[in-house]
């Protein structure tokens, strides 16, 4: 059965080339030049998975982004002509699983789709244990939700999945193309950046949920890991 892509693009070039690349791929493409519409399509069409560009006339990417992760999980993949890294670790911390960085190859976009519909399709995180704890964090597969001592933590979904794994097997190193593999699905380079923001971002929420601890440790040159200091 194929997938249904929201592309939420203002551009006309743009929308033509990713739907047709998409397309290509068997997938059911939808598209909405404003974010007005954007935000309307997504809640009464249910993609799979969305393509979102950050600037829209009417309702920007961002708001799209807030008021989507308030209803749904579905997976967003985010469009920016900007490169200042507050901007990118901003559209991740509202939900984006990913971003892309304009002027960007359709193949690419293509290719980061298939791998979140994969991903999607076979949650391996989400088996095992119902809950994991380490330290005074506590992790619940089922209900989705973390805790560090009695603060809640709100995570994004790909944050959640990237504190899965690193819970699992607390202490392990795991490299960034590791987490690329395991947490995001891709299967091609260049997403050490994106590894890192989600990393940064999901740090600090629970560094500040905390006060004081640091759980997420970064091990110069090989990657990550989880561990209560």
């Amino acid at each position: 059965m194929p997938s249904a892509i929201l592309i939420v693009e203002d551009d006309p070039h743009t929308v033509e080339l990713v739907g047709l690349y998409l397309r290509r791929d068997g997938h059911k493409v939808l598209t909405a030049d404003n974010g007005i519409a954007g935000l309307r399509m997504a809640r009464e069409s249910s993609p799979d998975l969305i393509v979102l560009d950050l600037m829209l006339p009417g309702l920007d990417g961002r708001e799209i982004c807030r008021s989507l992760r308030k209803e749904s999980d579905v997976p967003i993949i985010m469009l920016t002509a900007r490169v200042d890294e507050e901007d990118r670790l901003s559209g991740l911390d509202l939900g984006a699983d990913d971003y892309i960085t304009k002027p960007f190859s359709p193949r690419e976009l293509a290719a980061r789709v298939r791998a979140v519909l994969r991903r999607t399709a076979r949650d391996n995180l989400e088996t095992g244990p119902g809950a994991l704890t380490f330290g005074d964090v506590e992790l619940d597969l089922k209900r989705r939700t973390v805790q560090v001592g009695t603060n809640p933590v709100i995570l994004t979904p790909t944050e959640f999945r990237l504190l899965a794994l690193l819970m699992k097997e607390p202490g392990k190193v795991f490299s960034r193309a590791q987490i690329v593999e395991r947490v995001f699905g891709y299967d091609f380079e260049g997403f050490d950046r994106t590894v890192d923001a989600h990393v940064s971002n999901l740090r600090r929420k629970l560094e500040a949920a905390s006060g004081k601890s640091r759980y997420i440790h970064t091990i110069y040159g090989i990657g990550y890991k989880f561990q209560v200091a």
